[in-house]
């Protein structure tokens, strides 16, 4: 799907912001991601680090797919917004342990970034053209089933 000016601006601010996340998991805030790895995944801190390097490197792969893959643009909104879906847990988690990190010190500061999420996710599809690819798949299959 065509995307406009201000689709392809936000695709490449997303994919800016999943590029300095990465880099921060994996330097100057690692333990804060750490702390967010939700305790019931694990207590060991090995394999905690290796949850936050791990989807670190993702990120920073998805990062660098929202900027260069314009021909699958597509297919990189859908898995960005997939993995937004899988980190989500560990976000609940901070709020629901009173983890203290990213600057979110209180639980109203916690509940509130929760809202936050879906609004990514719908980015990661909107700014991609992923939105409307669905739905006119959708339109498809309706006119077909009738």
């Amino acid at each position: 799907m065509k995307t406009n000016s201000f689709q392809n601006l936000l695709r490449i601010a997303l994919g800016l912001f999943m590029i300095f996340a990465g880099v921060s998991h994996l330097t100057c805030q690692r333990q804060e991601f750490q702390a967010q790895v939700p305790k019931w995944l694990s207590t060991d801190t090995s394999f905690i680090d290796f949850i936050v390097i791990s989807s670190g490197v993702v990120e920073i792969m998805l990062g660098l797919s929202m900027i260069l893959f314009v021909k699958h643009q597509m297919k990189v909104g859908i898995a960005l917004a997939i993995f937004y879906v899988f980190v989500f847990p560990g976000n609940i988690s901070q709020y629901t342990n009173k983890i203290n990190a990213f600057g979110l010190n209180t639980d109203q500061k916690r509940f509130i970034r929760l809202f936050f999420q879906p609004i990514l996710i719908f980015f990661a599809l909107w700014s991609t053209g992923s939105l409307s690819f669905t739905k006119l798949k959708k339109d498809k299959a309706r006119i077909l089933n009738s």
